[in-house]
């Protein structure tokens, strides 16, 4: 299947997060709520000029798709020329695959193509920062940057990392 096929099955983060209507819903949108973009970063979104596409692989049940997946949200919302598509984890792996390294294929994992669908790059999981802490020897550095990551604190990382791929 084509990659534009493939991202036309993918649905929109309001489809995404009315697939539940308990807690992760709730909590999904409490962090799109509480996300408070960096003025230059605001700048940096709505200057992309062309359109971008941000094909993402989430489940609504994952924590690190409910922090994530309303940073990429937040960006469709102050420019127009971004376009999201949410698909499951559960079907697709073998599109994803190539995004994970090793066996266990890990969401969210965000691909990013320009106006002609061209891959321009990726994130996988979590934002780049948030990789060093996890995989220094640090453990309380390790606990107290989890906490905070799970509380969404990182919106502006795991942007920062989108925006290097997109501009």
């Amino acid at each position: 299947m084509d990659i534009r096929e493939f991202f036309k099955k993918g649905v929109c983060f309001e489809e995404f997060v009315n697939q539940d209507t308990d807690a992760y819903k709730e909590k999904t949108l409490q962090i799109l709520n509480d996300i408070k973009f960096k003025s230059e970063q605001i700048e940096k979104i709505k200057q992309i000029n062309n359109k971008i596409y941000i094909l993402t692989f989430a489940e609504m049940w994952c924590p690190d798709c409910m922090i994530n997946v309303p940073v990429i949200e937040k960006m469709r919302q102050l420019n127009e020329k971004i376009t999201i598509s949410i698909v499951g984890k559960e079907g697709n792996e073998k599109v994803f695959k190539k995004y994970s390294p090793d066996e266990n294929l890990k969401i969210p994992t965000f691909v990013v193509f320009d106006k002609d669908f061209k891959e321009i790059g990726s994130l996988v999981e979590h934002p780049k920062v948030v990789k060093d802490i996890l995989s220094s020897s640090n453990q309380p550095n390790r606990i107290v940057a989890m906490r905070k990551y799970r509380k969404g604190e990182y919106a502006n990382e795991t942007l920062d990392d989108i925006l290097q791929i997109i501009l």
